[in-house]
């Protein structure tokens, strides 16, 4: 049997509203600070972006159909190694556990299917590193920091291209 529709924004609104807080003001961008690429993607170096969290065996579980593990957050753009592919999981985020088990870490870490693009020459090469940007739910750390921080590793890898592999 279906619940039926569930009003989240309203009830956001309203639950903050009685903690005392201002109208909630919605992420929104006049403009978007991206650039196109002046290289061909098989002449690109291509850097790998992450919201999947470096797997620590003290924090819970973290295996594929485990429950939401908000301990296993992190709050600070990291770097990683891709070869060989790190242990990342992504129990720290809100995902439909109903239809889906996070078992395989290619559906969120495309690692494998990037190394066979460069082998085939659709891309140039894959950055040696990879960037994992965390999801903390604010847009002034996430501008203000996160983003910068990204901008920073991105550059340092030589990247031409980011690959964002939100989950």
């Amino acid at each position: 049997m279906s619940e039926g529709f569930i009003p989240y924004l309203e009830r956001t609104r309203s639950y903050y509203s009685a903690l005392g807080y201002p109208p909630y003001e919605w992420a929104h961008h006049d403009t978007t600070p991206f650039t196109a690429s002046n290289k061909p993607l098989a002449d690109a170096r291509v850097v790998l972006i992450s919201t999947a969290a470096v797997f620590q065996s003290d924090l819970g579980d973290q295996g594929p159909h485990a429950p939401y593990n908000a301990g296993a957050k992190f709050f600070q753009v990291f770097r990683l190694p891709v070869d060989p592919p790190p242990d990342l999981r992504i129990s720290h985020l809100g995902y439909d556990r109903s239809h889906t088990s996070a078992a395989d870490p290619n559906a969120y870490l495309p690692i494998a299917a990037l190394s066979r693009a460069v082998d085939a020459g659709a891309i140039g090469s894959l950055a040696d590193d990879l960037i994992g940007l965390p999801t903390n739910r604010s847009q002034r750390q996430t501008t203000h920091v996160d983003a910068r921080d990204t901008l920073r590793a991105c550059r340092e890898l030589g990247a031409d291209l980011a690959l964002l592999v939100p989950t």
